[in-house]
């Protein structure tokens, strides 16, 4: 049925039928996939964790959008490939944004607009944008709050790995990884990074070295050290596990962009291990000359027609740059290959044959952070950050680190089925994700009917019994924690 405001269109003839299209259809929502995050997320409590830690200075009894609701278009966004505020603006009314937000889609009111979101981002009020100048609060009380907001991010990131895990872990494993964000016109505290050649920021992540889940993200300038502010993240971090498990291991891995004394010491001194990748030198250039000398010897003549590939280990026990207070142990990988010879250096307090920790510790190290850059980057366009302000870049950074949390989150969920384990966001996003549904709004329940051809049907409905099953184990009195854990599900995230 057509009506005047959605005219019928007609298109190509099919045989002999006429087709025509018009605009005049039931609402329907593309995004249908989205509600077995929605499930992870209510389940595990994610969402509801860090909205009661952020501070909302609104007066409470005027507020129409929540900081639930407010999060929630700040979030899954980002999961449907709706990265910019205008994008948010065009799913205001939207129902199926509307039930993530947990409002009712019969509702009059629709989300909220832009304006309302950037307050909420930057930490402030309608009332405080109305007055004066002079009467405002001052630009370092309006600072500090936004910079509050950031550490309370982090801390949420670093904290959610507790909750759930009891008995403690075996072991926690961090991967502190530095890497390049190029900026985008005339952002503050980006700069021109001379190894990268280009403008950037220069963000410091921590993430957990098993599973990929983000612990902390900081976005620092463009021009800064790649170690700069890593020792307070490592203890802010470790406190908060030492508190829940004091007496868990914590290994800690990095590239030689990390690889100063300084975090090298705090982990001796406070009991942690630690493998950090040393950057060529002139020691490590003259200390394995003879090994390195033999290896492309023997490789040139008789190695490359026994493998293409060769690998010698050497151990320096008293290796010590300039600027250490003591020697470390160095471990150098001597390597041969049809492109030409090289050498790799790792500095580290594990003891061990050195060919199986670097090649089942060290070399692991770039698989789970580049994954989550990747992720980051390409799946959710992460590096869509266009305010001018350093603060508000990161605000919204992070929020693309939590969405990252929560699809990590759902994939230790479905881990048993190998589809979704192993399935990039953006391999997700079009076959499980962007499903459309009618919307059907009844008295007591809301219907979103999906096409019975669908072809990722069969997948969808493992999916989510798997789901139900894993967030079955921790309601109250199955597995012994309630919605934080303690059975076997809660502890594998």
């Amino acid at each position: 049925m057509t009506t005047a405001d959605s005219p019928e269109r007609t298109f190509s003839p099919v045989q002999q039928p006429a087709v025509t299209g018009a605009f005049a259809a039931p609402d329907i929502v593309s995004d249908t996939g989205l509600l077995t995050l929605r499930e992870r997320d209510r389940r595990r409590g994610y969402r509801a964790d860090l909205r009661r830690r952020l501070p909302d200075p609104r007066a409470q009894d005027f507020v129409t959008h929540t900081t639930a609701q407010l999060l929630t278009q700040q979030v899954y966004p980002s999961l449907a490939d709706y990265p910019d505020g205008h994008d948010a603006d065009d799913r205001r009314p939207d129902p199926l944004f509307q039930t993530l937000a947990d409002r009712h889609p019969a509702a009059d009111q629709a989300l909220a607009c832009g304006s309302t979101r950037a307050r909420f981002q930057y930490a402030c009020t309608r009332r405080q944008l109305e007055l004066p100048e002079e009467d405002r609060p001052a630009f370092r009380e309006m600072y500090q709050a936004r910079s509050r907001r950031l550490a309370i991010r982090n801390t949420f990131l670093g904290d959610t790995c507790i909750r759930p895990r009891r008995p403690p872990p075996a072991y926690v494993l961090l991967d502190f990884d530095p890497s390049d964000d190029p900026s985008h016109g005339s952002q503050v505290l980006s700069a021109s990074h001379g190894y990268y050649r280009q403008h950037q920021y220069f963000p410091l992540v921590v993430v957990e070295g098993v599973r990929g889940f983000p612990r902390a993200a900081w976005r620092r300038p463009g021009a800064v050290h790649g170690a700069l502010g890593a020792v307070d993240i490592l203890r802010a971090l470790v406190a908060a596990w030492r508190r829940a498990w004091p007496g868990v291991l914590i290994l800690v891995r990095g590239d030689h962009g990390v690889a100063v004394p300084a975090l090298a010491t705090c982990g001796e001194t406070e009991g942690r291990l630690y493998a950090f990748g040393d950057a060529s030198n002139a020691t490590l250039v003259r200390r394995p000359a003879r090994a390195f000398g033999a290896l492309q010897e023997y490789y040139h003549f008789s190695g490359r027609r026994v493998q293409p590939q060769l690998q010698r280990f050497e151990v320096l026990e008293d290796y010590q740059a300039d600027g250490w207070e003591r020697p470390r142990r160095l471990l150098c990988q001597l390597e041969g290959t049809p492109s030409g010879s090289q050498r790799r250096g790792v500095v580290t307090n594990l003891s061990g044959d050195p060919r199986g920790l670097y090649r089942g510790f060290d070399v692991e190290r770039g698989e789970v952070p580049e994954q989550m850059f990747d992720e980051l980057q390409n799946g959710l366009d992460g590096g869509r950050l266009s305010a001018s302000s350093f603060r508000a870049n990161a605000y919204r950074r992070l929020l693309h680190v939590v969405a990252y949390g929560l699809v990590v989150l759902f994939r230790a969920a479905a881990a048993a089925i190998a589809a979704v384990r192993r399935a990039s966001v953006g391999t997700r996003r079009p076959r499980r994700w962007k499903v459309g549904a009618w919307v059907e709004v009844k008295r007591r329940a809301l219907c979103l009917p999906v096409s019975a051809t669908w072809p990722g049907r069969a997948l969808w409905v493992r999916v989510q019994e798997a789901v139900a099953a894993f967030v079955g184990m921790l309601a109250p009195g199955r597995g012994g924690g309630g919605r934080g854990g303690g059975g076997r599900a809660g502890r594998a995230m």
